[in-house]
C-alpha cells in the first residue's frame, strides 16, 4: 500500500538545535533515504522555507491568492515521500526510524494514498 508521509518541525524549535547537530542528523536523513531505497517510490521532496509558500484559497469573490502557508498550525511541512509497504504498521516502523524525530517539534504524518478512483464512481 502506498502511503504519504510528510516530515513536519516547528521552525522556532529547528533554530535553536546547533549547527553541528543539525548536520550530523542531516546526514544520517541521507543515509536513511539510501538505507530504506526499496520502499520509497519516489526521490523524495526536501521544501524551500515556509517563508517562500504561497496559497490559493476559497475567497468570496472566487480563489484569492496569499504569502505563506494557510495553515495556521505551528508546524510546517519540511518535505514529504512516498513509501510503499505492506500496511500501516510497516509505515509506522518505517516512520519510527527517521533520524529527525530525536530533535524536539519534529513529526511525521502518514496518509494513505488513494490509487483506487473507482470506488468514487
Amino acid at each position: 500500500m502506498k502511503y504519504v508521509i510528510m516530515f513536519t518541525s516547528t521552525p522556532e524549535l529547528d533554530a535553536a538545535v546547533p549547527p553541528e547537530r543539525a548536520q550530523e542528523v542531516y546526514g544520517r536523513i541521507y543515509q536513511w533515504f539510501q538505507d530504506n531505497d526499496q520502499q520509497i517510490t519516489d526521490g523524495g521532496a526536501e521544501l524551500q522555507p515556509v517563508e517562500t509558500a504561497t496559497t490559493v484559497k476559497s475567497g468570496e469573490s472566487g480563489p484569492l491568492v496569499v504569502d505563506g502557508p494557510f495553515s495556521e498550525a505551528k508546524e510546517v511541512v519540511g518535505g514529504f515521500s512516498v513509501i510503499d509497504v505492506p500496511d500501516m504498521d510497516a509505515a509506522i516502523a518505517l516512520v519510527k526510524t527517521w533520524p529527525s524525530l530525536e530533535l524536539p517539534g519534529v513529526a511525521i504524518e502518514i496518509r494513505p494514498m488513494v490509487t483506487d478512483y473507482s470506488q468514487f464512481e
